[in-house]
Order: C-alpha cells, then sequence, then structure tokens
C-alpha cells in the first residue's frame, strides 16, 4: 500500500495511505460543493456515479452536530478522570 512519508505540516498525522487520502480529498471536495463532474474527472473515475456512491462521504450539519456532542462527552469524561 503507498503512503505519504511527508504530510504537508498541520495534518497532525505521521502517515496516510493512499486510500484513506482519497476518500477525505473526495469528500472535502464534495463538501465544498465542488461540481461532481470536476470531482469525477479529478479522480479519473469513468461515472459520476463512481465517485459519489464509492468515494465521497455524506457530510451534514445532523451528522457534524451529532459527532461535536459525542466529543463533547469524551472531553468531559477525560477532565473527570484527571
Amino acid at each position: 500500500m503507498a503512503y505519504f512519508s511527508q504530510p504537508p505540516n498541520g495534518w497532525g498525522t505521521k502517515r496516510m495511505g493512499w486510500h484513506t487520502f482519497l476518500h477525505t480529498y473526495t469528500t472535502l471536495l464534495h463538501t465544498n460543493s465542488e461540481d461532481v463532474k470536476v470531482v469525477q474527472e479529478l479522480l479519473r473515475h469513468g461515472s459520476a456515479k463512481v465517485t459519489l456512491n464509492l468515494c465521497a462521504q455524506a457530510v451534514t450539519p445532523a451528522k457534524r452536530k451529532a459527532q461535536q456532542r459525542v466529543v463533547s462527552i469524551l472531553r468531559d469524561e477525560d477532565k473527570q478522570a484527571d
């Protein structure tokens, strides 16, 4: 499997696999409301269906809010453990 040996500063990770990067890149493009045809071509997919169904993850306000609640709970538990 291919890895990025030195990701850009500020990524907070030492290694990122190609598969993880692909999904992250696609999701960020989708979240930024980039045209699906542009994303398809950047990823060199044969169809937009492949791009949307296999690579992009849905990022909605409801999902973000739910995730923030979980993080908040975990952070509160970490503080109580100290």
